[in-house]
């Protein structure tokens, strides 16, 4: 089983050191020196990683081969892949590879289908799941535990809560429209609770911290 885990950005320096956007949470594993990479496009490897170090918070590598920026510099987005046992897990509970993520059904609480998973959308801050809808239409769901509540690998199935208007847009102007009849019927404070202020009585929002990777 073949797996993106790094895309080369830019050259960094003048002896053939390059930027990557690491795409696994085992960069230990999947980019330490010695390890030998396939690419895409598939011309420009197989690469086998030389050194690694972290600089100003961005992983660096050199490979084997490449000794100037120039060469550095021609590897530029190239994208670069690891072979993994398809049986292999990951490490935590709730984080998964790729592969096992990939064509899963997903649905609401109560069953209702929303679609299937077709591809996973790796950002800086968070994960996100492509899923295509019956009808063809494509939406953007994040991987967080606030709105994924489920991953259930067995059922072959992912369950979700969405917020108003993830699913459908007319939902959130549905909703927006409720709670601006909600404040402008509101009264300015209630029986037995002063007024206070409402920044301070605001709760703070969720932590949508990702729940797990896909690698």
């Amino acid at each position: 089983m073949q797996l993106v885990v790094a895309r080369i950005g830019r050259a960094h320096g003048i002896k053939g050191e390059v930027t990557v956007e690491v795409r696994t949470d085992e960069p230990e594993l999947r980019l330490g020196p010695g390890a030998v990479l396939a690419t895409e496009p598939a011309a420009t490897g197989p690469l086998t990683i030389e050194a690694g170090r972290v600089h100003s918070g961005r992983l660096l590598l050199r490979f084997e081969g490449v000794r100037d920026r120039t060469a550095a510099e021609a590897l530029r987005n190239t994208l670069l892949i690891a072979e993994v046992d398809p049986d292999e897990l990951p490490e935590e509970e709730d984080e998964f590879y790729d592969h096992q993520l990939i064509d899963l059904d997903v649905v609401l609480a109560d069953g209702t289908e929303i679609g299937r998973i077709t591809e996973i959308s790796h950002l800086p801050s968070q994960d996100l799941f492509i899923v295509e809808r019956p009808d063809g239409s494509e939406v953007m769901i994040p991987f967080v535990e606030e709105i994924v509540t489920e991953i259930d690998l067995e059922e072959q199935r992912a369950v979700i809560t969405p917020p108003p208007g993830l699913i459908d847009e007319s939902e959130a102007v549905i909703a927006s429209s409720r709670d601006g009849e909600s404040d402008a019927g509101a009264a300015p404070g209630h029986e037995g609770e002063a007024p206070g202020n409402a920044d301070e009585a605001a709760p703070e929002g969720p932590d949508e911290t990702p729940k797990g990777d896909a690698r």
